[in-house]
C-alpha cells in the first residue's frame, strides 16, 4: 500500500548522504528528489512519490511540530533528559524524531535549546541527522517565536531589533523590511527556518492582555504594510514567516493562553479592521499563516474556536483569500484550544478544518494516536494527510532543506550578531523612540544643568533571558553618554517602604527617570511618579512597554514611549532623552484618557521634536 521499495530506490542517495553525516558531523544530501529550483509541477510530482512511500506513521508525524528539552540533540543534560521522558517519553531530540517522525522542532529559551549561537547550530544539525537517519530521510523544519521585542526565544550575542509596535511607531517600511532581513538571516545561520512572526493582529483594544505591543498597530493599513515589508525580510534571508493570529486576535480582553476569547466584530468590521494584514501576507507570498484559539460567532456560528473551525480555516482563509501555503495551529497546549475539546479531539479537529501543523500538544503520546486512529477508522482520510504533508514539504523545497539541511557551525559568529547587524538595530531604534510630553523643553538633558541622574522604576524580567535589568540598562547607557547616573529598583508593583527610598535617594539629584511598566488606574508605580514629582525634581518616565502608561500619570515633565525593555530599545530612549538624538517616532495607537476612554488624549500619529 505504501510503496516502500519504491521510496528505498528513490531516497538512496538521500540516505547516503545522511550516513555519511553520521560520520563527518556536517555534509550536504545528494540532490535528491525535490530539487528547489524544479518546476512546479515537476516538484509536486517527486513529492507525490516520496509520500506515496512513507508508512501512515511517518505521515501522521510530519503534520507535528513539538518541543524537546535539551542543549544537544543526542546528549542533553539529565535534567533534560528527565523532563523529556516525563512529557515525551523519549530521553533526546533524536529519539523524538526516531519514535514519532515529527516534521518540524519548535525551540525555546525555557527548554534549553538556545543557550549560545553555535550550540544552537549544533543542535539543528544533530536534529536534521536524525531525520535523515529515518526509514523515509526528511529533513526537519525547525522554528521559534522570534518576534523581537517583549517576545524573543534566541538572546544575545544575537541581535535584537526593535519589535512590532516600535517599528510601527517608526513608521519606516524600509526600516521594518530590514529589521526583519537581519532577524532572518540569524535564524538561518542557526538552522532556524520557520520564523512565527510577524504578528499580524491589529491592537484596538488597549486592554488587549496578550498582543499590545507585539502588535504593530491600530491602523489596518498601516499594519498591513508593515507586514508585507516583514514577509519579505523574514523570507529574502531564507526563513519561512508566519503572519498570526488568524482571523485575527488585536481587539481581545481574554489571553488565550489561559481562556477563549470572544471577538464580537461583525463580518463587516472584521473584514475593515482585521483581514487587511493577512490578505497583505497573503499577496507578499506569506510561507505560513498561525491560527488563533479565539471564537468569532460572524465568521462561524457554531463559536469552535478559529484553530478547529472549517468555516474560517478552509472557507475563509483557503478559499475566500486564496491561501495555499502552510497552515499551523498557535500552540495546542493554550487553554483556549483546549476549552472545549479534549486533548484527543483537537488534533483531528484542528486538520478537519484545514490546519497542516499542529503545533505542541500538550501530550505527544495522546494527539499522534489520535490522528493515528482518526485514519484507520475512516475519520480523516489518508488524502486529507497527504495534502498537507505536501504542502510542509513544498515549503522544506523551497527553503533548501532537501538539498542542504545542515548548517556551518564555524560560520555561525560571523553572521550573529555582527557589527553591522547591531548598528544597524541602533539606528533603526533610534526612529522609534517616541516623545510624548516634554514640558517647558525640559528634553533634551544637558550633562551641564542636569548631569546628576536618578533612574528608578519597573525590572521586568528580560524578554530575551539575557538582558537588563531596564533600571540598570537605562543607567548604564547615561553614564555612556557623560552622566552621573545611579539605579534604583522599584518593581513593579513598588512597596511604600521602596516609594520612600526612591524620594530619599532622589534628593539633590538634577533629575529622576522612572521606567513605567503597563500603568494602570490601581498601580502603585502612579503613587511612586507622584511622590516624586512632590519632591520637586524633574521627572520623566519611559513607558517600557505600553504607551499607554501616559493616561494614567501626571505631574511629569517629560515622557517617552519605548515600546520595549530591551537592551536596544531602552539604549535608544536614552539617546533621546540625552540629545544624542532626535525624538522620531509617531504613536502607532491611540491613548486614551483614563477617566473617558471615549475621548483621546494623544491621537495616531502623535509624537514630538525637538526644536
Amino acid at each position: 500500500m505504501h510503496h516502500r521499495a519504491t521510496s528505498r530506490r528513490t531516497l538512496l542517495t538521500v540516505t547516503a548522504a545522511a550516513a555519511a553525516a553520521a560520520v563527518t558531523g556536517v555534509s550536504t544530501p545528494a540532490r535528491a528528489l525535490s530539487d528547489d529550483d524544479a518546476a512546479p509541477a515537476a516538484r509536486d510530482e517527486r513529492l507525490r512519490q516520496l509520500i506515496a512511500g512513507m508508512s501512515l506513521e511517518e505521515k501522521v508525524g510530519q503534520l507535528f511540530v513539538m518541543r524537546v528539552y535539551g542543549h544537544s540533540a543526542t546528549a542533553p543534560d539529565q535534567a533534560d533528559v528527565d523532563a523529556n521522558l516525563k512529557e515525551i517519553g523519549v530521553r533526546t531530540a533524536a529519539e523524538l524524531v526516531e519514535r514519532y517522525h515529527v516534521g518540524g522542532i519548535i525551540y525555546f529559551a525555557w527548554a534549553h535549546n538556545t543557550r549560545d549561537p553555535r550550540q544552537i547550530a549544533e543542535l539543528s544539525n544533530g536534529i536534521q541527522r536524525a531525520g535523515l537517519a529515518q526509514p523515509t530521510p526528511l529533513p526537519l523544519l525547525i522554528s521559534t517565536d522570534q518576534e523581537h521585542g517583549i517576545v524573543c526565544r534566541v538572546g544575545k550575542p544575537a541581535t535584537l531589533v526593535p519589535g512590532a509596535m516600535a517599528l510601527g511607531a517608526g513608521g519606516s517600511h524600509a526600516d521594518t523590511r530590514k529589521a526583519a532581513q537581519i532577524a532572518g538571516a540569524e535564524l538561518a545561520a542557526v538552522g532556524i527556518r520557520q520564523n512565527y512572526a510577524p504578528v499580524a493582529d491589529v491592537n484596538v483594544n488597549p486592554a488587549n492582555p496578550v498582543i499590545g505591543v507585539r502588535s504593530f498597530g491600530s491602523d489596518p493599513q498601516a499594519v498591513a504594510a508593515l507586514v508585507a515589508a516583514q514577509v519579505k525580510g523574514y523570507q529574502g534571508a531564507g526563513v519561512a514567516a508566519t503572519s498570526k493570529h488568524f482571523p485575527g486576535h488585536g481587539d481581545t480582553a481574554v489571553d488565550s493562553h489561559y481562556g477563549l476569547p470572544t471577538i464580537t466584530h461583525t463580518r463587516a468590521q472584521w473584514a475593515e479592521l482585521d483581514a487587511p494584514p493577512f490578505r497583505s501576507a497573503i499577496a507578499a507570498g506569506i510561507d505560513s499563516i498561525m491560527t488563533a484559539h479565539i471564537v468569532v460567532p460572524a465568521l462561524d456560528p457554531s463559536e469552535d474556536p478559529a484553530t478547529l473551525s472549517r468555516p474560517i480555516l478552509t472557507g475563509i482563509l483557503r478559499e475566500q483569500l486564496g491561501y495555499d501555503g502552510v497552515v499551523v495551529t498557535d500552540s495546542l497546549g493554550m487553554e483556549g484550544v483546549r476549552t472545549k475539546y479534549g486533548d484527543e479531539r483537537v488534533p483531528v479537529l484542528a486538520l478537519k478544518a484545514g490546519v497542516d501543523q499542529l503545533l505542541n500538544p500538550p501530550k505527544l503520546d495522546i494527539a499522534w494516536n489520535a490522528v493515528l486512529r482518526a485514519v484507520e477508522d475512516g475519520e480523516l482520510t489518508e488524502a486529507r494527510l497527504d495534502a498537507s504533508i505536501l504542502r510542509i514539504l513544498r515549503l522544506k523545497t523551497k527553503l533548501g532543506l532537501f538539498r542542504e539541511p545542515y548548517v556551518s557551525v564555524s560560520d555561525v559568529n560571523r553572521t550573529v550578531g555582527g557589527a553591522a547587524h547591531l548598528a544597524h538595530a541602533d539606528r533603526i531604534a533610534e526612529a522609534t523612540t517616541t516623545l510624548l510630553l516634554n514640558e517647558g523643553g525640559l528634553l533634551p538633558l544637558s550633562r551641564r544643568s542636569h548631569g546628576d541622574v536618578l533612574v528608578v522604576g519597573a525590572d521586568p524580567a528580560s524578554p530575551s533571558g539575557t538582558t537588563g535589568p531596564p533600571t540598570t540598562t537605562l543607567a548604564t547607557a547615561f553614564t555612556e553618554l557623560g552622566f552621573t547616573a545611579t539605579a534604583l529598583s522599584t518593581g513593579i508593583t513598588p512597596t511604600a517602604a521602596k516609594i520612600e527610598q526612591a524620594v530619599a535617594a532622589a534628593a539633590g539629584k538634577d533629575v529622576v527617570v522612572v521606567g513605567t511598566y503597563n500603568v494602570s488606574a490601581t498601580s502603585p508605580q502612579r503613587t511612586l511618579v507622584a511622590r516624586l514629582v512632590a519632591t520637586g525634581v524633574p521627572v520623566v518616565t519611559v513607558a517600557i512597554r505600553n504607551p499607554y502608561d501616559i493616561a494614567h500619570l501626571s505631574g511629569q515633565r517629560a515622557t517617552v514611549a519605548a515600546y520595549s525593555w530591551t537592551d536596544v530599545e531602552l539604549r535608544a530612549a536614552v539617546r533621546v532623552i540625552a540629545g544624542a538624538a532626535r525624538p522620531k517616532g509617531r504613536l502607532p495607537v491611540p491613548v486614551q484618557r483614563a477617566d473617558d476612554p471615549a475621548r483621546v488624549l494623544y491621537p495616531v500619529g502623535h509624537g514630538l521634536s525637538y526644536a
